[in-house]
C-alpha cells in the first residue's frame, strides 16, 4: 500500500518561513504577558470526554475529535452507543483544560492566579481562511479576581501585545451578558428563550437589522417584541458616541446601575492606560458563542481581516462545575493563526533579526581546513550571529537565492582551489 504524502484533511504542514514568524510572535507574546505577571502553564492535549461535554463549549462540543477506548476497555461486541466506545477527546479550546487544571492545583497556586497558555487545539470544523482543524490558541486568564481589575489587565496586556506586533487602528468590541439579558427582558422576550434570541442577534453583521427582525418573527417571537428590541439598536446609531449611556437610559430599571458603571469603568481605565493605537467600542450586538460567559465579553476586530481576531470574557460559574464552589474567572484569547496570517500577507519582517552568515563548502576540502571552518563558524555564533554550515550544491547560484529568501545575505565560499594556493 502506498503511503499518503498529504497531511490530514483540514490540517497543514508549516514551512520554515512561516515557522520563523510563528516563533517570533510566540516570543513577543510570552515576553509581554510575563511583564504583566502571567505565568506559563501547559495542559495535556487529551481531555476526559465528560469534561469536553460539560455543556460549556457551545457549538464546539459538536466538533470534538473523539478517541476510542483502548485495550480491555474497548469491547465492540457489547457496545450499544457512542459512550461505550469513547472516553476521551482532543481539546477544542484551552479554557476547559485550564479550569480542570485549576480545580486540581488551586491549593498550590497564588490567588489570584494569572495563567498563560499557548498550544494546539482541534475542531472537526470546515476549514476557513486563517483557521484549520488543528490550530494554535494563545490564552491569558485570571482566576480568583472578582473585580473588574481582571478585565482591565487582560485587555491592556492583549492590546499591548498587538501593538508590539505592529497592529494599529483596531477595535476592542465590548459588551456585558447582563446587558444582553436586560435588553431581551425590556423587549418582552421569554427568559427561557434568551439564548435563541442571542443566536439570531449574533447574525446582525451578516443579515442586518431588518434580517434579524424577520428572523425573530419567523422563529415564533412576537412581532411587537422584535420591533421594540430592534428599536434599541436603531436608536444607538444616532448615539454612538455615548452608546452605553443611551442603552442604560432606555432600559431604565431593567438594567442595574452598577452593571453600567462597571463596564464604563473598564472602558475608561483601558483608554487611560493603553500603549497601542486602538479604540474600545461598546457593542450591544456582541454575543460570543460560549455559554459559560457570565459578565463582560469582548472581541478584537482588525479591519484587514474583516472579522474577529480573538476574544474572551468573564466565566465565574465554570470552576464550580468541577469543585462545587464558584471561583471568579476571566480570560482573553488572541487569534494566533489569524494574526500570523495577516503578518505573512503583509510581508512582515522580524525587527532586529540576528545577522545570518552561510558557509558553503565544496566537496574535497580536507579535514584540517574543515576544522578551521567549523571554529570560525563557532566564533561567529559566539558573537550572536546565526551561522549555517552547508555543502555547496552544483548550482551554487540557485542555492544562494534560496538562502537569501531565508535571510542569509553574507556568504563564505570554500573551494578546493583555495587549498592549492
Amino acid at each position: 500500500m502506498a503511503l499518503s504524502k498529504k497531511p490530514t484533511t483540514g490540517m497543514k504542514d508549516i514551512l520554515p518561513q512561516e515557522m520563523k514568524i510563528r516563533d517570533y510572535v510566540i516570543g513577543v507574546i510570552q515576553e509581554t504577558y510575563a511583564q504583566f505577571g502571567f505565568t506559563h502553564i501547559e495542559t495535556p492535549c487529551v481531555e476526559n470526554i465528560a469534561n469536553l461535554n460539560c455543556k460549556a463549549g457551545g457549538e464546539n462540543e459538536k466538533l470534538i475529535f473523539k478517541i476510542m477506548k483502548r485495550g480491555e476497555k474497548l469491547n465492540l461486541e457489547t457496545a450499544k452507543e457512542e459512550n461505550d466506545l469513547t472516553d476521551s477527546g482532543l481539546r477544542y479550546d484551552l479554557t476547559v483544560p485550564l479550569v480542570r487544571f485549576y480545580s486540581n492545583n488551586s491549593a498550590a497556586l497564588p490567588s489570584p492566579f494569572k495563567a498563560l497558555q499557548i498550544g494546539p487545539v482541534w475542531r472537526a470544523d470546515r476549514p476557513q481562511r486563517g483557521r484549520y482543524r488543528q490550530f494554535y490558541q494563545c490564552d491569558i486568564d485570571i482566576l480568583g479576581e472578582a473585580s473588574n481589575l481582571a478585565e482591565i489587565e487582560l485587555i491592556t496586556a492583549t492590546t499591548t501585545t498587538l501593538g508590539k506586533l505592529g497592529f494599529k487602528n483596531f477595535e476592542i468590541r465590548i459588551n456585558e451578558r447582563r446587558i444582553l439579558k436586560a435588553m431581551a427582558a425590556y423587549a418582552g422576550f421569554p427568559e427561557d428563550q434568551y439564548d435563541e434570541v442571542f443566536i439570531i442577534l449574533d447574525k446582525m453583521d451578516k443579515i442586518g437589522m431588518d434580517g434579524v427582525e424577520e428572523d425573530l418573527i419567523n422563529h415564533g417571537f412576537a412581532a411587537e417584541s422584535a420591533k421594540k428590541y430592534l428599536a434599541l439598536f436603531k436608536g444607538l446609531e444616532d448615539n454612538k458616541a455615548n452608546g452605553l449611556e443611551y442603552i442604560a437610559g432606555e432600559l431604565g430599571d431593567f438594567l442595574d446601575a452598577d452593571i453600567r458603571a462597571n463596564l464604563g469603568e473598564i472602558i475608561d481605565s483601558v483608554n487611560a492606560t493603553k500603549a497601542a493605537q486602538f479604540e474600545v467600542v461598546f457593542d450591544p450586538t456582541l454575543v460570543r458563542g460560549m455559554s459559560y460567559y457570565t459578565g463582560t465579553i469582548f472581541e478584537i476586530a482588525i479591519p484587514e481581516f474583516g472579522g474577529s481576531c480573538g476574544g474572551g470574557g468573564r466565566y465565574d460559574k465554570m470552576v464550580g462545575q468541577f469543585t462545587g464552589q464558584d471561583t471568579p474567572a476571566c480570560g482573553f484569547s488572541i487569534g494566533f493563526e489569524r494574526i500570523v496570517l495577516l503578518l505573512l500577507e503583509n510581508n512582515f519582517q522580524i525587527p532586529d533579526e540576528k545577522e545570518k552568515v552561510a558557509f558553503l563548502i565544496e566537496k574535497g576540502v580536507d579535514s584540517d581546513r574543515l576544522s578551521e571552518i567549523m571554529k570560525e563558524a563557532a566564533a561567529l555564533r559566539a558573537e550572536g550571529k546565526q551561522v549555517l554550515v552547508s555543502r555547496m550544491n552544483k548550482n551554487k547560484k540557485f542555492q544562494k537565492e534560496q538562502l537569501e529568501t531565508q535571510g542569509y545575505f553574507e556568504f563564505k565560499d570554500f573551494y578546493r582551489e583555495t587549498l592549492k594556493n
